[in-house]
């Protein structure tokens, strides 16, 4: 603990193996390396922010270099090496931040000063914080170095990014993952170094402190450091107040919100929405935190409430219970696809704060009776069975068959496969004027010409093979060039051209030839028939070298 320091974060920082919180399996495993003469060339810490990667550097270096062994390692009264390691000033320890030195010169620098041995202590020793910023020539000059050190020399190195360090580099090194300290972990922790400031804020508000911090013991003193600061000599801090310190929106005001969405009270749902907005929360925010609570009252079930889980507050954990039991998880998982797909088309909107409230109203439409109604634009399979009810349907896929391997040689059969509902009104009043009605595949084609869907048309001959064509059913092979989007668009067609819905079934059996194979198959067949008349063979006495390429048929002139 550094007693000088006014910020908790760093008054706090722990000194010795015994001090630290939440890793105890990595602070083992290192202390029986030291102990046993084992230790590595170099060691990776790797983890978030604020869980001890630097601190638990630092402690190395000290557990390497003390003058009373690791087993009496300094805890209060430090002996010299402790205390300079402790201060940064070590002349045999060199802490770098490659953040700012990322260039191969420093590293070259770095390598010429591990030439010359410890001057005081028994290893010399590099910590490099955010080892990752390094450049690619930086880490292949270090390669070497880092895989046959001198007996003296340790390596190391800190990062919150793991993935930019080559794996050569990370080979040569024992690595260690650093977890998010546990909540309860954290909790009590947090609450000691309160009590010892003697400050007075409850438990409540010390675990949202917890909470926002998401594992983290640095981000958890600092949010401390600042509660302690706005007492002024009041009384207890509570959960409200702390809210209001960290500007922390408070998510029950969204399980309110839910209650309200699924009773169906536009009126309180618009209204709850604009006292979230008042708080000064953002769209984007309130999307985000929207989707967090819609994933707990679809999960309840699996989420314990045993005071080591802070997400949520036993009152939260009890309302959220109470509304999944009421809902069914159709209704959920739309809700959440909705979501989504709002979350990422909230930046082409420019009044967000209103796009929230018809967010909000048109969910209030996507429950049980006028979900069919509501579909649109939403990535969701449904079909209508018996009951008139809207269930996704299932994929069943042919393991033995992964790829399409040439055109007359279909994919995977899908069963029961049927698109979108259609919800915009007038669509559905231009097609009852219409009534248009189609009985074959030609029909089809035909229309798709007409109504200018080229597209359409274009994959219908080329790229589909018909099984069969009855009443609302077309069930088709096709070949590798298919649109992905095609079934989605045609279905989306014939609902608007027919009012009625239809099933697009995909299978197996090689269906018959497409409309591009039959004029081309017709074609081919044509020109070998004329190549037998006389007129052809003429031709070719007179010009051997033609080639007959195409023949068009004309009306014969009886005269």
């Amino acid at each position: 603990m550094n007693k000088n320091s006014k910020v908790l974060a760093l008054k706090y920082r722990p000194t010795t193996f015994d001090n630290l919180i939440g890793q105890d399996v990595v602070a083992e495993t290192i202390r029986n390396s030291i102990k046993n003469n084992r230790s590595p060339n170099a060691y990776l810490f790797t983890g978030i922010r604020g869980v001890g990667k630097t601190t638990i550097a630092r402690i190395v270096a000290k557990s390497l270099n003390c003058s009373n062994g690791t087993d009496q390692m300094c805890s209060k009264e430090l002996c010299e090496n402790c205390e300079q390691i402790s201060n940064s000033n070590h002349i045999d320890v060199l802490e770098m931040d490659a953040a700012s030195k990322t260039g191969v010169d420093d590293v070259r620098d770095l390598i010429e000063f591990s030439r010359y041995g410890p001057t005081s202590a028994k290893f010399k020793i590099f910590i490099i914080d955010e080892v990752h910023m390094l450049s690619k020539q930086a880490f292949n000059a270090l390669l070497k170095t880092l895989e046959e050190p001198p007996e003296y020399l340790k390596f190391i190195f800190a990062t919150t990014e793991i993935k930019k360090i080559p794996i050569t580099v990370i080979s040569r090194c024992q690595r260690f993952d650093l977890s998010r300290v546990k909540s309860d972990e954290l909790f009590k922790f947090v609450k000691e170094v309160k009590n010892k400031e003697n400050g007075k804020i409850n438990d409540d508000a010390l675990k949202l402190i917890v909470k926002i911090s998401e594992g983290s013991v640095r981000d958890a003193l600092s949010l401390l450091d600042r509660a302690l600061l706005n007492q002024n000599g009041k009384s207890e801090l509570d959960l409200k107040e702390a809210q209001k310190i960290f500007g922390y929106f408070d998510k029950s005001f969204i399980i309110k919100l839910f209650s309200f969405l699924f009773s169906g009270d536009e009126q309180e749902v618009v209204k709850t929405y604009r006292s979230i907005y008042a708080q000064g929360i953002e769209p984007k925010v309130f999307l985000n935190d929207f989707l967090e609570i819609l994933y707990y009252i679809k999960n309840i079930s699996s989420i314990k409430s045993d005071g080591t889980n802070f997400l949520l507050n036993d009152e939260n954990f009890a309302e959220i219970k109470s509304i999944s039991k009421k809902t069914s998880p159709e209704i959920l998982l739309l809700f959440w696809q909705f979501t989504i797909k709002t979350l990422n088309e909230l930046e082409i909107v420019s009044n967000q704060n209103l796009s929230m409230e018809m967010f909000l109203i048109r969910l209030l439409y996507l429950k049980d009776e006028n979900i069919k109604d509501n579909l649109d634009n939403i990535d969701l399979k449904y079909s209508k069975n018996e009951n008139n009810l809207y269930e996704t349907q299932k994929v069943e896929v042919d393991d033995n068959e992964n790829k399409i391997q040439n055109k007359n040689k279909t994919i995977n059969q899908i069963k029961n496969f049927s698109q979108e509902e259609i919800s915009k009104p007038e669509k559905k009043i231009e097609a009852e004027l219409t009534k248009i009605k189609i009985v074959n595949f030609d029909e089809l084609i035909d229309l798709c010409n007409k109504k200018k869907e080229l597209k359409l048309k274009y994959e219908l001959e080329t790229n589909v093979s018909l099984v069969s064509f009855s009443d609302q059913k077309i069930e088709i092979s096709f070949n590798e060039n298919l649109d992905k989007n095609f079934v989605k668009d045609l279905s989306f067609k014939l609902n608007e051209w027919t009012g009625q819905r239809w099933i697009i079934a995909f299978s197996k059996e090689v269906g018959k030839l497409s409309k591009k194979d039959e004029k081309y198959l017709d074609k081919t067949k044509i020109i070998e028939n004329t190549k037998k008349e006389q007129i052809y063979k003429k031709i070719l006495e007179t010009l051997p070298d033609a080639e007959l390429v195409d023949v068009k048929l004309g009306k014969m002139n009886n005269d």
